[in-house]
């Protein structure tokens, strides 16, 4: 007589790795009960659907930021599937969030990827993932950001993910953190300022600029000059303190940062 699995048996399977009831169910059955045996089996499975797999393209997922309880360093996670219907399933979205929690203990996507996740590795479980959803699943971003005070901010969807580090802790801090983190997501500036702006960007720039001119016409002389003007709307379009804030009339980021505390400086930002 076959076996036959009892339902809180599967409903325990299903809990511990997230896979279907039929799939369960029959990794209980092929292992006779064996509950430690069934996860094995689910696990090969996963291995070898990735292994299919592997070729994919997965460009859906959720980015998910997270914050420690100190609110001193934040994370942003992507975790990428291969449609848009996986990546907006709940269980998908929980599992994001649960690796972005963990991922606050570490700095590198390597030192995550190797983290204990409830008794098997994250490496692991993204694999046993690809079994369970049938689809590539890959932690494919990952930054972190510390500074006296983070905030952060997930755009509508899980697609954008932005976090802003102040100076100092004060009583408005969260809210002046999430709403530059807001606009960290919508304005996605290069650099904090000028000074972080990478030397190619900035050759790049000018030499876009005077080509510009030169086919306008404007004297070889005059091109120097000209250039470093355009460059310097370049630097208001582009570099978070300069930019117009996205909230506010007529004032820039760093503007509005000193109307609330002229002590506070914005330290660096994050953004997936």
């Amino acid at each position: 007589m076959s076996y036959s699995p009892k339902a809180a048996d599967v409903a325990k399977l299903r809990n511990a790795t997230g896979a279907g009831m039929m799939d369960s169910k029959k990794a209980l059955v092929e292992a006779e009960g064996d509950f430690d045996k069934a996860v094995d089996l689910l696990r090969k499975k996963g291995q070898k659907v990735a292994a299919n797999r592997a070729d994919r393209e997965n460009h859906e997922g959720a980015v998910i930021a997270a914050v420690n309880g100190e609110n001193t360093k934040a994370v942003i996670i992507k975790l990428n599937c291969e449609t848009d219907f996986v990546a907006k399933n709940e269980d998908f979205v929980k599992l994001a969030k649960e690796f972005a929690n963990l991922a606050l203990n570490f700095n590198t996507k390597e030192e995550l990827l190797a983290a204990d996740f409830n008794g098997i590795s994250v490496s692991e479980k993204l694999i046993e993932q690809t079994g369970v959803i049938g689809e590539k699943i890959e932690i494919s971003g990952f930054k972190t950001l510390e500074a006296p005070f983070v905030g952060s901010y997930i755009h509508a969807g899980n697609k954008i993910a932005s976090a802003v580090g102040l100076s100092k802790s004060f009583d408005s801090a969260a809210e002046v953190a999430k709403n530059i983190s807001m606009q960290v997501a919508a304005m996605n500036p290069i650099a904090l300022d000028e000074s972080q702006v990478d030397s190619s960007v900035i050759e790049k720039e000018l030499e876009i600029a005077k080509d510009q001119l030169r086919q306008e016409g404007k004297p070889e002389a005059m091109l120097e000059n000209i250039a470093k003007g355009k460059l310097n709307k370049f630097f208001k379009d582009n570099t978070l303190l300069k930019q117009d804030y996205i909230m506010g009339e007529k004032i820039s980021v760093e503007d509005y940062v000193k109307s609330v505390d002229s002590e506070v400086k914005i330290t660096g930002f994050i953004r997936l």
